[in-house]
């Protein structure tokens, strides 16, 4: 599955691979969840259009471009697929159960 395509179940899912934890963790519907990521991983998190968001993280090597820019309905969820998509690639294996 495309990592910009992550929602629900699923990315709830992808985002507990990638921080070590069980299944389910609410990073893209808890601020309290999800905040302290954004923080710890210097996610920008900018509105796109209303309704629309957008994150990225920049690279380390050239400071203000962003590997990849991110979309979601939420600031949630467009922060937790760019997070997903820095520690997994653009492409993951999710259970089929979750999607």
């Amino acid at each position: 599955m495309k990592t910009s395509e992550l929602t629900g179940d699923a990315l709830e899912w992808c985002v507990a691979k990638c921080v070590g934890r069980g299944y389910p963790y609410p990073a893209s519907t808890d601020w309290s969840v999800g905040g302290p990521i954004i923080e710890r991983e210097y996610i920008t998190i900018a509105s796109k259009l209303v309704g629309e968001w957008n994150a990225f993280i920049n690279t380390e090597t050239k400071p203000f471009t962003p590997l990849a820019i991110y979309n979601g309905s939420t600031p949630l969820i467009a922060a937790m697929r760019c997070y997903c998509a820095s520690k997994l690639g653009d492409e993951v294996e999710v259970p089929e159960e979750l999607t």
